[in-house]
């Protein structure tokens, strides 16, 4: 039996029965977007420098993938279409 199961009678229950889950959805749900964005920011800038012909090394490529920063991976996907070494990607401030 979950605590859903259960009917809500008084008036107290049913205006906040269930306020704190929504809420919680809510946040995971814009969590969850966030996470999807940088990641596909991260696919783009590998795909980026493997259509450039770099050689992604496991370490950057495991810097890349990780990162959650949005802003910063769309920097990254930015320098990424000019750069002469992958060092040179990195070698900003932001690196």
């Amino acid at each position: 039996m979950t605590s859903t199961d259960w009917p809500v009678y008084s008036p107290f229950a049913r205006e906040h029965y269930g306020r704190g889950l929504d809420e919680g959805k809510a946040e995971g749900k814009a969590e969850g977007k966030a996470e999807g964005k940088a990641e596909e920011a991260a696919r783009m800038l590998l795909l980026v420098l493997g259509a450039r012909g770099f050689d992604v090394p496991d370490d950057i490529r495991a810097q890349i993938s990780t990162c959650a920063d949005l802003a910063r991976l769309e920097s990254w996907t930015t320098r990424a279409v000019t750069v002469q070494t992958l060092r040179d990607l990195f070698d900003q401030s932001d690196g």
